[in-house]
């Protein structure tokens, strides 16, 4: 289920943050990653509730915008802070969940515009 993989990936990378020194830099890309690659599975579970197709594209489009960011403050990690195996790994993990999300947008998409709504 891709909410578990959501709830999964944030969990792996909140743990990942436990590990690392606590300076300055390691300090602010912790409370940016926290933010960002735990927001997904809200939004998802929020997306899955939407009112409608329009809705369901915002909200999907919101959990891309969170992965990419996430995304981006890994790298500065991997760059900054060691465990670069792991962060290979979670940054492969985001890139793959990105995909899913812009692949399910543009059948949204294509569907909607299909239906005219």
């Amino acid at each position: 289920m891709l909410e578990e993989r959501l709830v999964d990936f944030g969990t792996r990378v909140c743990e990942l943050l436990r590990r690392i020194p606590k300076d300055l830099i390691a300090k602010h890309l912790s409370q940016q990653l926290v933010r960002s690659c735990t927001s997904p599975a809200a939004n998802y579970a929020e997306a899955r509730g939407a009112e409608s197709r329009r809705d369901f594209i915002h909200k999907m489009q919101l959990c891309v915008k969170e992965l990419r960011e996430t995304s981006i403050w890994l790298r500065f990690a991997h760059r900054l802070c060691g465990r670069k195996s792991e962060i290979r790994q979670l940054t492969a993990e985001c890139n793959e969940l990105i995909s899913i999300f812009v692949s399910s947008i543009n059948t949204a998409k294509a569907t909607r515009g299909r239906h005219g709504r």
